[in-house]
């Protein structure tokens, strides 16, 4: 009699332990789906606000000077940006993301070359930074001088800064790197007014030279309006 209440016992146990592996399964199977579908959606979303910011650029470059304002250039590299990063981090190094990754770094130089035409043709102020970097493990001050370009953003809101991977296997990044010769060696690197500043550069130095940047194109800095 004891036997038999022990053998129930482990019959029990066992169907329990069946029942809640199960489900398990049957949870991440369902969560992982479920998140392999935003994954999609999310590289869904970029590819179309890649075609929407082309066409935007091509709008933009046919434009009067009377219908441009710091406004109305393109916003979405921010966002794009970020949801790139979203995907590196949950997707990993996948062919998708460096697909992704290079097109993204193709609207970044559009981007800038647009900026640029446009704030040389139309006086509309702005700075520029080209900023060249590498993972990690290869350059230790890199992600540093990330927070730093980060925090001069929000100080100087006219300021537009591109990040690039030194890794890109892109031929327009390639020729960036050969025109400023830039080493990997040198990473971080940073090109403002067309001078190249390498190795790690703070805060109150790269702020003295986006406001002379400011100050060449005859107009105030920022922080005289604030």
């Amino acid at each position: 009699m004891e036997k038999n209440i022990d053998w129930k016992k482990y019959l029990i146990v066992f169907f329990i332990t069946a029942a809640l592996f199960f489900t398990a399964i049957y949870l991440s199977n369902y969560f992982g789906g479920k998140k392999i579908a935003e994954l999609q959606s999310i590289q869904d979303n970029i590819a179309i606000d890649i075609l929407s910011s082309e066409t935007q650029y091509s709008l933009l470059s046919e434009l009067s000077c009377k219908n441009i304002s710091n406004s109305i250039l393109s916003g979405q590299l921010e966002e794009l940006g970020q949801k790139l990063e979203w995907s590196e981090n949950n997707l990993g190094d996948t062919e998708e993301v460096t697909y992704i990754k290079s097109y993204y770094s193709l609207l970044e130089i559009k981007d800038y070359l647009l900026a640029k035409r446009i704030s040389e043709r139309c006086g509309v102020k702005s700075a520029f930074i080209l900023y060249f970097y590498t993972t990690a493990e290869s350059c230790e001050l890199c992600q540093e001088e990330g927070l730093v370009l980060t925090a001069l953003r929000e100080e100087y809101p006219e300021l537009r800064v591109y990040s690039f991977d030194y890794n890109t296997d892109l031929s327009a990044v390639k020729a960036m790197l050969q025109i400023y010769k830039i080493k990997d060696t040198e990473l971080p690197a940073l090109v403002i007014d067309g001078d190249l500043l390498t190795g790690f550069r703070g805060f109150e130095e790269l702020s003295s030279l986006v406001e002379k940047s400011f100050k060449l194109q005859g107009v105030e800095d920022t922080k005289t309006k604030k």
